[in-house]
Parts: structure tokens; sequence; C-alpha cells
């Protein structure tokens, strides 16, 4: 066989990817279509979800104290120190519980995940500790964690909480899928009073619209419902939602 008959070399990886690495145009091309591959191959499924969220027993929306409550923990920053997102990495699971999952904050607007600390996470915080535990916290954090950086928020236990305007929190909550209905708007500002009362006749009907929501002693029966009572009634419900002794057992029977 002569020199001119002889089949060409085949060309080696190395040197079909020559042609990325020495011309930038190519390369660009490249990046432009794996990206753009990459994008559709995630977003595209989305379009056939009717949800992202899977569905978790006990998830329920905010009373409204509660919702009071978090409408003061963005007003006063309280996110830009202290997550709500529990991680699914080990140090993270051992510290603060079970790992955040996604349906405890679908009723958030805007939700409290993130992962820049400058104090602990509270995603289970709800419980933890009692109430007048928080109070005196708010008040004076180092006379309970003298390493505390937190300022302190005497001022809440002195402000009155205005209750006029959850219920139109509550309705414009609505127009983005939290359910509440129009009794419960209507009954906002009575609710929360109510929320924030150990003993009121009232409770029995309150519990009918809010299924197990704990009604505390904050001050409300004394007719001195504030804005300190109602960052606590949000403090105390976080991570409380969800049974994770059901999903604890699952993986030990696993």
């Amino acid at each position: 066989m002569s020199l001119a008959t002889q089949p060409a070399p085949k060309r080696t990886l190395w040197q079909k990817h020559q042609l990325f690495e020495t011309n930038s145009i190519f390369l660009v091309l490249g990046i432009i279509v794996m990206i753009a591959f990459g994008g559709i191959v995630e977003i595209v499924p989305l379009f056939y979800l009717k949800s992202t969220i899977e569905k978790v027993d006990g998830i329920r929306p905010y009373a409204p104290l509660e919702l009071a409550g978090f409408n003061i923990y963005i007003r006063e920053g309280c996110y830009l120190c202290h997550s709500q997102m529990i991680r699914p990495l080990r140090d993270e699971v051992e510290r603060y519980g079970h790992y955040s999952l996604a349906a405890e904050s679908m009723y958030d607007h805007p939700f409290q995940w993130g992962s820049k600390r400058n104090g602990p996470d509270l995603a289970r915080v709800g419980g933890k500790y009692s109430e007048d535990w928080h109070h005196q916290h708010l008040n004076d954090p180092r006379s309970l964690v003298p390493a505390s950086i937190m300022p302190g928020y005497p001022f809440l236990a002195n402000t009155p909480l205005n209750v006029d305007h959850i219920g139109e929190s509550m309705r414009t909550l609505r127009f983005v899928g939290v359910p509440y209905t129009d009794e419960m708007i209507a009954q906002a500002g009575k609710d929360a009073q109510v929320q924030g009362t150990a003993d009121d006749a009232d409770v029995s009907a309150f519990q009918k619209r809010y299924p197990g929501v704990i009604v505390r002693d904050l001050g409300a029966d004394k007719g001195k419902l504030t804005e300190a009572a109602a960052l606590i009634a949000y403090l105390q419900q976080l991570g409380t939602h969800v049974d994770f002794k059901i999903y604890d057992d699952k993986a030990n029977i696993r």
C-alpha cells in the first residue's frame, strides 16, 4: 500500500478539543450551548409540576398574633443575624435539630432562609425557652447570655401592639396563596388578643379557627398586649408545626 492510499491517522480526543482551546469563538459558543442545555434540563420539568414544595402534615398559616410578630421580626431586621435554615449537615443537625423542610416556609412572605449567622439559627427555637426567658432576653440579652452581641429591645415591651392592621395583612397574604378565610380575617384583631390571653371565654372559637395553636399568657388578659408579646408568639411556634419524630422513626426502620 502506497503512502498516498494509506488512511489518515485518527485524531485523538485532545486534538479534537484543540478546536476549543485554540479558538476563543468556538470556546464561547460551546460554553453558551452547554449552559443553555443545562438550563433547559433544570427548568423545563418545573412547568409540569403543580408545586415544587412537598406537602407535609402539620404546616399551617400563622395565627394573627404570630403574623404580627413575624412582621415585627422583619421590621427590626432580626433576619440579618438569625437564619431559619438548618442545612442537612451533621454539625448543624446535631446542634439545631432536623434539617429545614421547604414546606415549613411555604406561608412565609418573605421567607427567612439563609446561611449567614451572627446569632444562632432560630428554625427550632419554638418551645425551647419560656415566655419569661424571651421577655428578659429581648430586654437585656447579656443578662442571660453574657457573650451575646445582640442589642436589647426593651422598647418592644413598652409598645402596645396595633391589631387594627392584622386583618389587612392577612387579606393581602391570601392573594399569594395563604389560606386565610373571611372569618379569620374578620376576627383577626380579636383572635390576636385571645391568643395572648391565658384564660378567655373565646379560646374555643379561636382554636376552631386555628387548630393546634397554643394560647399563651402574654399579657393580653391584662390589657397589655405588646409588640414583645407578638414577637414571642412568633418565636415560640418556630419549628413546632411538624412532628419530626415520625421522620426519625422512619429513618430508624430503614
